[in-house]
């Protein structure tokens, strides 16, 4: 593998800024240099816009919103201090990834103005105001409240839709997030209904020239493919639409785990693998 290949532009969760993470930054940003990466960019979570949306974890520890405020001031302080530090060895993409509920758009384009990321990765985590990838417990009852997973799906593309067109991220994360507790998705994904929800989305998304994240966390739990799924990834390079590899990293240990496969099947698929660089917000 030629390593000036390898790159990930949505991961680097830490222990030190996530409480769902572990390791320090630091040990994390060592390990992709370790691996031979040359570009990396790191997307902590921005903290919520109130304590409703606080995760089960945050709340166990007693955190609060401002908490989570002054935590987040911290990793920016830090990122650009380890981006200095190992500019000669890496270089480091400074990023955050968005929420999508209630009050969203203006919260994150406070951040935005505030703390002047390179780039953002536009996420849905949550449905109703309810995260819906934190356990299966709680995508069951997203489920249960929507009426049917018909119904989730649609609601899920709805947003992600408002989300891109408000947000315009540079990378949309994890674009089909809502499979997650589906052992059925594959067919689910393809019904008219869902299908067409897709084909917009995708073409909002090539129309704003942004970029797919070819998300490997999956992979990590065991799964067999990464989100994005293989038919929707044939309608992606059919689009014309960019794909970059990220492996949504959690730890040292799962710094660029499978970047090297997921470069293979972009490849074999036919994707360009010149990675574009992020553009800067500022």
């Amino acid at each position: 593998m030629d390593t000036n290949k390898l790159i990930s532009l949505h991961g680097g969760h830490s222990g030190q800024y996530c409480n769902h993470a572990r390791d320090l930054l630091e040990d994390i940003i060592q390990k992709y240099i370790e691996l031979g990466f040359t570009k990396i960019g790191i997307t902590e979570h921005v903290p919520p816009v109130s304590d409703q949306f606080l995760y089960p974890d945050e709340k166990k520890l007693n955190l609060t919103t401002a908490d989570l405020h002054k935590r987040f001031e911290d990793y920016f302080k830090n990122l650009k201090n380890l981006k200095k530090k190992y500019i000669s060895k890496i270089i480091i993409f400074t990023g955050m990834e968005t929420e999508t509920y209630t009050g969203y758009v203006d919260h994150i384009k406070k951040l935005i103005s505030k703390f002047k990321p390179n780039y953002i990765v536009g996420s849905v985590h949550h449905i109703d105001d309810i995260c819906f990838d934190y356990s299966k417990e709680e995508y069951d009852r997203v489920v249960s409240m929507c009426g049917s997973y018909e119904a989730m799906y649609e609601k899920y593309f709805d947003l992600q839709y408002d989300m891109i067109k408000a947000l315009k991220p540079f990378i949309v994360g994890h674009f089909d997030l809502i499979r997650i507790y589906d052992k059925d998705y594959k067919k689910r994904l393809l019904l008219p209904q869902i299908n067409q929800k897709i084909q917009r989305n995708l073409t909002l998304v090539k129309s704003l020239n942004l970029v797919m994240d070819f998300n490997l966390r999956p992979l990590a739990r065991g799964e067999k493919e990464p989100y994005i799924t293989g038919s929707i990834l044939k309608t992606v390079k059919k689009m014309g639409i960019r794909v970059v590899p990220g492996d949504d990293s959690h730890g040292v240990t799962e710094a660029g785990l499978h970047v090297d496969k997921a470069i293979e099947i972009l490849k074999t698929a036919g994707f360009e693998t010149q990675w574009p660089d992020p553009m800067l917000l500022t």
